[in-house]
């Protein structure tokens, strides 16, 4: 008899347990019959879509799935796909919604989710307190005498968000509430604290150091919000200084914590690997590489395909070859005569290495004003140039007459054939084009006296007053 009692509070606690697994969310939304309607949930700028169901002619149907959803703010769909609105998904996924699109701005019902009632109170006092402070900021801007007063007032609204902000997060400390509001708060300086004016630089410092204060980057319902990666955004916009090792950083930072989950390192590398992909600064071709020889090149993801992990490893293979400082690839290419010119046999401070192709219009264009600012400044300030014209749809006689037509004599010019390159592909050796990251025409390089890579891929303009710079620092 003790056996089999046990054996059924085994078999009971088993069914528990069971019945705990999944999600199922009942969802009412009128007006809408035989429809589908979506659930979706933020991820950084994206917003996929995990789940439909098709409403009955009660408007009535169910969200269900037998694994649970990572926490976060989610959205349900309209049919129309062009409306929703948010719901949080935290520890209770078993819940009911009723809504009407007719009032949906002003009342959601939901059944059994904690969660959502307090995110609902949540969002009514601040609508409430929100239109408050809009009433005495418009009777203090019409009523200067009153300032004072005013100001007080609203310094009192504002204590009031603060407290009832606190008091939500210190009830229920890992709460999804208190999570999403510890995610969006910014630190605060006080105006009178001394250090200000001791130290220039406090504000910033304190700013920075406390940033993230309460923000665990292991904690995966952070990358399902609206806010997260914004908020990412400006902390190296604007905190970070910008420099690959400060940027480098701060990246391995991150994400030695967020490896405990693997949503949230998912979601780290995915908005890493697309802001240096494309690099907005020079010195942003290290983070990439970085990114690449830490996390990628020894190390597979179930959420990564083999053509992404092609992409990744063929762009960080290009900029491994140039990065910023380093010492340019030698160019070994002939002459119009056939003579060999090699990129490192010009002897010079600077050499202007411009890659270009003879059908290109746009080239067309800037290789004569390069030629300008050739003559007028950088050939007394020790400049060669160096041309590597690319064979597509020219002809080899097209490269010729462009340069007896625009008198570009005194550059070294190169021609790079279609035959050479394919040469180079079948030896194994990486073409001109893989080896200076040539993205477009006409693509230009800074290189000094021994051929490290002062600039790339700038225009004319920006060359000539970095060279401007050099020169008078020497």
């Amino acid at each position: 008899m003790k056996k089999f009692f046990a054996t059924a509070l085994l078999c009971l606690f088993t069914f528990l347990l069971f019945a705990q697994e999944g999600y199922e969310i009942k969802i009412t939304l009128k007006p809408f019959k035989n429809q589908y309607i979506y659930l979706g949930h933020y991820f950084g700028k994206q917003m996929p879509i995990i789940d439909s169901v098709k409403l009955d002619e009660k408007s009535e149907g169910s969200f269900k799935g037998s694994k649970k959803l990572g926490g976060g703010i989610y959205m349900v769909g309209f049919p129309d796909r062009g409306r929703s609105f948010e719901v949080l998904i935290g520890k209770n996924q078993k819940f009911s919604i009723v809504a009407d699109t007719a009032t949906i701005v002003k009342k959601i019902i939901y059944k059994n989710s904690p969660e959502n009632d307090q995110f609902i109170a949540y969002q009514d006092f601040m609508i409430r307190n929100g239109r408050a402070l809009d009433s005495l900021q418009k009777l203090r801007s019409s009523n200067r005498k009153d300032s004072s007063r005013l100001n007080a007032q609203m310094d009192a609204v504002n204590t009031s968000i603060k407290t009832y902000r606190l008091n939500i997060i210190k009830s229920d400390p890992d709460g999804l509430l208190s999570t999403l509001l510890k995610g969006m708060r910014e630190p605060e300086i006080t105006q009178n604290d001394p250090r200000l004016k001791s130290d220039s630089l406090f504000a910033y410092k304190y700013f920075k150091n406390h940033y993230w204060d309460g923000v665990n980057f292991w904690d995966d319902r952070l990358a399902r919000t609206p806010f997260f990666e914004p908020r990412i955004d400006k902390y190296f916009e604007r905190l970070v200084y910008p420099s690959a090792d400060s940027v480098i950083k701060e990246i391995d930072w991150m994400l030695s914590y967020a490896s405990a989950s693997e949503e949230m390192q998912r979601f780290l590398l995915l908005k890493f690997l697309n802001r240096y992909l494309n690099q907005k600064y020079m010195w942003e071709d290290a983070v990439f590489v970085h990114l690449f020889e830490k996390y990628f090149s020894q190390k597979t993801y179930p959420w990564l395909s083999e053509q992404g992990k092609k992409l990744i490893t063929d762009r960080a293979y290009s900029l491994m070859a140039n990065i910023t400082g380093s010492p340019a690839s030698d160019v070994v290419l002939t002459d119009s005569s056939g003579k060999i010119k090699t990129l490192y046999s010009i002897k010079a401070p600077y050499t202007v290495l411009v890659i270009w192709d003879p059908s290109c219009g746009h080239c067309k264009e800037v290789l004569p004003r390069i030629d300008s600012f050739y003559r007028a400044k950088w050939k007394a300030q020790g400049v060669q140039l160096y041309g590597l014209a690319k064979e597509t749809d020219a002809k080899r006689v097209d490269w010729t007459s462009f340069i007896v037509q625009h008198k570009l004599q005194d550059w070294t010019h190169v021609y790079y054939s279609r035959e050479e390159e394919k040469k180079r592909t079948e030896a194994g050796i990486p073409g001109y084009s893989q080896l200076f990251d040539v993205q477009s025409f006409p693509t230009l390089y800074l290189l000094d006296k021994d051929k490290r890579i002062i600039a790339k891929k700038l225009t004319e303009q920006q060359l000539d007053d970095i060279i401007s710079t050099r020169e008078k620092k020497l």
